[in-house]
């Protein structure tokens, strides 16, 4: 098995620390967390697909973990611009495969819209088109499971709960999304809490949500991409996993008008939001799969 290694690279402007897999000759898959992980969740569905031949490198996204922590930069436009940036700075001029969990989900969507040159092929995993959810969010249920957003934007308080405590916080969150607590050791989360309790860290991870926000309200562009969005080019696939308590089942409907192609969409029962922490080998596997799908014989 290929055990992923720590690297570091320099992209402008940003220092992004990374674990990575696999030949670096090979096809790149891109590994994308959310909140509050980091890299670390892709740690176990790496080596499987660096098995197959890929050279999978997973970052530590902007703020979070070894990657440096900005002012300012949590926009959506700038950090999928840091993912295009890692991309060019792995295989210029190649296009990668990207898979996003999460909030690396959203900004998967987001560069897959935007930057179509840069993305080969797209599996998302528990993150709904950005069009859909400013859609359905008003959804009475869905306004229930979504409560923290809206608490994030509350100033200074969000950040200093979840810095508390050296950050114990984040792990508790983390196990109440799970739908068996039991298959995630102690061990594979005390990272996130220690993340979190770094000073800076926790602002940083809920900037995110705060200029999400901040663009939907303010910015015309923001405003017309969640209403009409241009069609993703990239074969896509959205994994989701059944018992997720923070996002509906129906946030996977009505795909077809933002894709080419058909879209394609996996349940997984049993398993909760944080499916690439919970179900390491069905990911791996469903991703292997979908980039595999229409691939040159080797």
């Amino acid at each position: 098995m290929n055990a992923p290694d720590s690297v570091f690279f320099p992209l402008p402007g940003l220092r992004m620390h990374a674990l990575e897999a696999g030949p670096v000759d090979g096809p790149l898959v891109l590994l994308l967390h959310g909140f509050p992980e980091l890299s670390e969740s892709w740690r176990q569905v790496m080596p499987p697909l660096a098995d197959a031949g890929f050279h999978v490198v997973a970052p530590d996204l902007r703020g979070y973990g070894g990657t440096d922590r900005p002012d300012t930069g949590y926009d959506v436009d700038t950090l999928a611009e840091d993912v295009a940036r890692l991309a060019h700075h792995l295989q210029p001029g190649r296009p990668a495969h990207v898979v996003g969990h999460d909030w690396g989900g959203a900004i998967a969507y987001h560069l897959a819209t935007l930057k179509p040159q840069v993305v080969d092929r797209l599996v998302v995993i528990n993150a709904p088109h950005p069009a859909i959810l400013a859609r359905r969010l008003w959804n009475p249920a869905q306004l229930v499971r979504s409560w923290y957003m809206f608490f994030f934007l509350v100033p200074w308080l969000p950040e200093r709960l979840l810095a508390a405590r050296g950050g114990q916080r984040v792990p508790r969150m983390i196990r109440r999304a799970l739908s068996d607590p039991s298959r995630v050791g102690d061990a594979r989360l005390t990272p996130y809490a220690a993340n979190m309790a770094r000073p800076g860290r926790a602002g940083a991870a809920i900037d995110y949500y705060r200029e999400a926000f901040k663009g939907a309200v303010t910015s015309r562009r923001t405003r017309r991409l969640l209403r009409d969005p241009p069609r993703i080019r990239a074969p896509f696939l959205l994994i989701w996993a059944e018992d997720d308590v923070a996002l509906g089942r129906e946030l996977t409907q009505g795909l077809e008008p933002y894709f080419e192609g058909t879209p394609a969409v996996h349940f997984l029962p049993g398993v909760g939001h944080f499916a690439p922490l919970e179900a390491p080998d069905a990911i791996a596997g469903l991703v292997r799969g979908h980039l595999e799908r229409g691939a040159p014989p080797k």
